[in-house]
């Protein structure tokens, strides 16, 4: 898996069954600086774009390989002995609504290339089929969620930060709902990078350091996704640069310290409401993906939920930067065995259906 974030790609080597998923291993690596900019740039329209996402595609495909060849050296087995590897790809545009909402979602990556250059068969292209039957192919992770962390007669929220933020509500009875509540470390990470020159504001020092700005903050939460009910799903269209620019330009300059907390509280103000909007009676907040290691943002959902144990999903099992490489593998085993991977009630989809291409060895 390589999120929204752009930090790096994880693999994990796990063990599916029908009621449980163990993760044996795990190897994590950094996404090239050049592939990263590459990446980044393909989100915006630009020259030559068909070219540059199929080269990019390509080179993320091998740097996938790079991972799985590393978890394979480490557990000492060979491809044979490996089922399925799930390769998600990396997102870089997702419009749902577009073409009268039967649009479009693009994740670059090579599965082909990943299945000679691995000899294990691929699961791939997880989310047009949820498009194809009327749902936004996004977010996919609750129906792994409810797997792996749902307890019954208990409800518990699980919140995904990664680029984009993702919420899975696991209901006492069974019941499961999931949606994007809206960026998660995009915004925070891109505005680091501009003034710290550092990939990621770690710990959250950065935001800790200043002060929220009220009125921005303010306009930030005035974006009309925020307002929307669910089945809703966002990204970097949505979420970019571009965006923030665009309200900063509008109020009185800033000191970068002080944008980056705003950007943080965003974060942690727009997932806090969605707790308290769809997951009220949940006692416990489970948090994985890249935010889960900034601690100011950790502490802030805290703050902001104090009737709700804000923790990790280390916590229940699963260490949280795992979660969505393992999600994944969930995926890819739910596909070659047949079995629906989309909850209806999460994408907005007419009914369950069986996501990925497969791409035998």
């Amino acid at each position: 898996m390589s999120g929204t974030s752009l930090d790096g790609v994880d693999g994990v080597l796990a063990e599916i069954s029908e009621q449980k998923c163990t993760v044996a291993l795990y190897q994590s690596t950094p996404i090239a600086p050049e592939l990263r900019a590459e990446l980044l740039a393909l989100n915006s329209p630009g020259p030559n774009e068909l070219h540059r996402a199929a080269l990019a595609g390509n080179a993320l495909a091998l740097a996938y390989a790079g991972v799985v060849q590393a978890l394979l050296a480490e557990s000492g087995l060979a491809p044979g002995a490996v089922r399925a590897i799930g390769a998600h790809g990396q997102t870089v545009r997702h419009r749902p609504q577009e073409f009268g909402g039967t649009g479009y979602t693009l994740q670059l990556n090579n599965p082909a290339l990943l299945a000679e250059r691995t000899g294990i068969t691929v699961v791939a292209d997880f989310r047009s089929r949820d498009l194809a039957a009327g749902g936004q192919g996004a977010p996919l992770v609750p129906a792994f969620h409810q797997r792996v962390f749902g307890l019954p007669g208990r409800t518990r929220a699980v919140l995904n930060i990664g680029g984009i933020a993702n919420l899975s509500v696991l209901q006492a009875g069974g019941g499961v709902l999931g949606f994007d509540c809206g960026p998660g470390n995009a915004l925070m990470d891109a505005w680091c990078q501009r003034h710290t020159g550092q990939a990621y504001d770690d710990g959250g020092a950065f935001a800790a350091s200043g002060r929220v700005a009220a009125p921005l903050l303010s306009a930030l939460r005035a974006e009309p996704y925020f307002a929307q009910p669910p089945p809703k799903s966002t990204g970097r269209d949505l979420f970019h640069r571009e965006w923030l620019e665009a309200h900063l330009a509008r109020h009185a300059a800033l000191a970068p310290r002080d944008v980056q907390a705003t950007l943080t509280e965003l974060t942690a103000s727009a997932c806090a409401d969605c707790v308290n909007s769809y997951g009220s009676d949940s006692d416990l907040l489970a948090v994985c993906g890249g935010g889960a290691r900034n601690t100011f943002l950790m502490a802030r959902l805290q703050a902001l939920l104090p009737a709700t144990r804000v923790t990790t999903t280390d916590a229940l099992g699963l260490p949280a930067q795992q979660v969505e490489a393992a999600a994944f593998a969930w995926l890819a085993h739910q596909a070659i065995a047949g079995l629906p991977g989309n909850l209806p009630k999460a994408t907005g989809a007419q009914g369950a259906r069986v996501l990925g291409g497969i791409y035998p060895a």
